[in-house]
């Protein structure tokens, strides 16, 4: 409850959101990030202080469970459901690596997945628990599909990668640094 009163004395999400990002002393810029991330956790959700909105969002159901991910963009008059994810795809050996551009007027139903680099066209209408992992052009209705399965040789690297300075990845309960040059530079490229 303390959170949510230092959230609207702050003025709204929103506007907090935007502190984050413009706030000109280093210390404001801390402590409106706190905030953020501790409203973000009360209400279950994720939103990176580096993604883009270009307008506010419409949360039907509040921000319950939804995750946007670093550098996706959102454009304006967008209606978001619940457990939304806008995710970042930072598989080495992916050719969808990066984050999801969507455009302005979409409507992404409960539980929806908007994974990788694609882009989301105008107008667009995602279907609930819906996964988009390409690129869907303006005016658009997305509907979900029948499972297939794909069988690749060798095994599949499936670490978690991040790079705060150093790219690491989540292994057993802690961040350890990658060290193959060929990974490496498939994170880099």
């Amino acid at each position: 409850m303390f959170i949510k009163l230092i959230v609207h004395i702050c003025g709204s999400f929103w506007t907090l959101y935007r502190k984050c990002n413009n706030a000109k002393f280093p210390l404001l810029r801390t402590i409106y990030r706190f905030l953020f991330r501790a409203d973000s956790f009360v209400h279950g959700s994720s939103f990176a202080w580096e993604s883009y909105f270009k307008g506010e969002p419409c949360f039907p159901h509040g921000r319950l469970g939804i995750f946007v991910s670093k550098y996706a963009q959102i454009g304006k008059n967008c209606v978001i459901f619940q457990h939304v994810t806008i995710g970042y795809n930072s598989l080495p050996d992916s050719k969808g690596k990066g984050a999801p551009i969507i455009g302005e007027n979409c409507y992404i139903g409960a539980g929806a997945k908007i994974i990788g680099n694609v882009k989301v066209g105008d107008n667009v209408r995602v279907g609930a628990n819906c996964v988009v992992y390409k690129d869907i052009p303006d005016n658009s209705i997305v509907v979900s599909n029948i499972q297939r399965i794909i069988k690749r040789q060798g095994t599949l690297i499936n670490k978690f990668y991040f790079k705060p300075e150093k790219w690491v990845y989540f292994d057993d309960g802690r961040w350890i640094e990658e060290t193959d040059p060929k990974i490496i530079k498939a994170l880099s490229s």
